[in-house]
C-alpha cells in the first residue's frame, strides 16, 4: 500500500519550484556521488568520482541490461537533475563541473549504445512531412507493448492506481521539461509547432493549468505527496531509464532528432490511454478533480499528435534529412523503454505485488 501524504497547506497547491529531495542511493557510484554533491566544489574529489566510474564501467557486468541498473540509473538520475531544479542541499555550481559532465558522458555512452542496440527502427520514410507523419502514425499503431490503461480502466485495485501515480509522478511532475530542451536547437516551422505543443503543457500562461500542476492535483486527490521529487526513492530501475532517455535526448544538439520523434510518439500515444486511465479513477469513485489531468489529456493530445508528426518531426526532416534516422529512432525508443516499463509494472499488479522497490518507501 502507498503511504498517504502529509497534511498538505493552501500555499502547497502550485508548484513553487522545490528542488529534488536528497536521494538515497542504490549501489557504489551513486552513492559516491551524492557524498561528493553534499560538499562544495573539489575538483580533486571530482575526477576521484570519474575515476570511479571509469572503473565501475570496466569491470561492468556487460550481460546486465544498463536499464534494469538502479545504481547507474539514479547516478544518470542525479546528474541530469542538476540541470533542472537541482537537489536539496546541493550547490548549483556544480552543474557544469567538466569532470562530472565527463563521468556523465561515459554513462551515456553506455546507456545510448544500449538503446542503438536494443531498439528495433522502422525502415526510413522519404524525408517529406507527410510521409514522416504516415510512417510515425503506423509505428505507433504498431506498438504491441503491454497496455497499463486497459487494465488500468477495467482491473487495477486502488492501491495501484495510486502506485501508477506513483510511478508516473518522476516525470509527470516536471512534465514538458526534457522535451523542452530542444526549443533553441530548432528553427522555423519545427520550432514553432513545438512552442506550439509546450505551450499547452504549460498551460497556456496560468500555472493552475500546467499539465504538472494537474498531476499534482491528481496526487492530492488520492491522498498522495505531490512534493516534486517525493517517490524517486520507491521507483525502480525502468522508470528512471525512461526519463533518463528523455533528458540525455533533450540535453545533447547532436540529438535533437530524437527527442522530437520522442515527443511525436508520446503524443501519438496519449490521448487514448488517458482516456482509460480517467475511466480507471472513476470507476473507483474519484472526481474531476483527479481525472481532470488524463481527460485534458485527451483532447489536447488528440492536437498535438498531428502538430508533433507533420509540422514538428515531418518539417524537421524535410529541413535537414540527417536527422530522419534519429527522429524514427527517438519515436520507437520511446515506445520501446516505456514498453519495458509497463511490462514491469503488469508483471508485478498480475502477480498480486506492488510495483514499486519498496513498500515503505512511498
Amino acid at each position: 500500500m502507498v503511504a498517504p501524504a502529509p497534511a498538505a497547506s493552501e500555499e502547497r497547491v502550485l508548484d513553487r519550484g522545490c528542488p529534488l529531495p536528497l536521494p538515497a542511493p542504490r549501489g557504489a557510484l551513486s552513492a559516491a556521488l551524492l557524498d561528493l554533491l553534499q560538499g562544495s566544489v573539489d575538483t580533486e574529489r571530482a575526477e576521484a568520482f570519474h575515476d570511479d566510474v571509469a572503473r565501475a564501467l570496466t569491470a561492468r557486468d556487460r550481460a546486465t541490461s544498463v536499464v534494469e541498473d538502479d545504481d547507474l540509473q539514479l547516478t544518470l538520475f542525479c546528474l541530469y537533475e542538476l540541470h533542472y531544479r537541482g537537489i536539496a542541499g546541493v550547490t548549483d555550481d556544480w552543474e557544469w563541473s567538466p569532470v562530472l559532465l565527463a563521468a556523465r558522458e561515459r554513462l551515456e555512452a553506455l546507456f545510448e549504445a544500449e538503446l542503438r542496440a536494443r531498439v528495433d527502427v522502422p525502415a526510413l520514410p522519404e524525408p517529406v512531412a507527410s510521409s514522416v507523419a504516415a510512417a510515425l502514425f503506423t509505428l505507433a499503431a504498431q506498438d504491441s507493448g503491454p497496455s497499463i490503461a486497459r487494465y488500468v480502466a477495467k482491473d487495477a485495485t486502488d492501491d495501484q492506481l495510486r502506485e501508477l501515480l506513483v510511478q508516473r509522478s518522476v516525470y509527470q511532475l516536471k512534465e514538458a521539461d526534457p522535451h523542452t530542451w530542444a526549443v533553441p536547437r530548432l528553427a522555423g516551422a519545427p520550432k514553432a509547432a513545438l512552442v506550439e505543443i509546450q505551450t499547452d503543457e504549460y498551460g497556456g500562461g496560468r500555472p493552475e493549468r500546467m499539465h504538472s500542476a494537474l498531476f499534482a492535483a491528481a496526487m492530492r486527490g488520492t491522498g498522495l505527496d505531490d512534493t516534486y521529487g517525493a517517490y524517486v526513492d520507491a521507483v525502480p530501475s525502468w522508470t528512471l531509464a525512461a526519463l533518463n532517455m528523455m533528458s540525455m535526448f533533450g540535453l545533447h544538439r547532436r540529438l535533437r532528432g530524437a527527442i522530437v520523434g520522442h515527443l511525436a510518439a508520446f503524443e501519438m500515444t496519449s490521448s487514448i490511454p488517458n482516456r482509460l486511465y480517467g475511466n480507471g479513477f472513476r470507476r473507483h469513485g474519484y472526481d474531476e478533480t483527479v481525472t481532470r489531468y488524463f481527460d485534458e489529456h485527451v483532447e489536447a493530445d488528440a492536437v498535438h499528435e498531428q502538430i508533433a508528426g507533420r509540422d514538428l518531426a515531418g518539417r524537421l526532416a524535410e529541413q535537414d534529412p540527417a536527422l530522419l534516422d534519429d527522429i524514427m529512432f527517438g519515436a520507437a525508443a520511446c515506445l520501446t523503454v516505456d514498453g519495458w516499463a509497463a511490462a514491469h509494472v503488469l508483471g508485478c499488479w498480475t502477480a498480486g505485488t506492488t510495483s514499486l522497490r519498496s513498500r515503505t518507501d512511498a
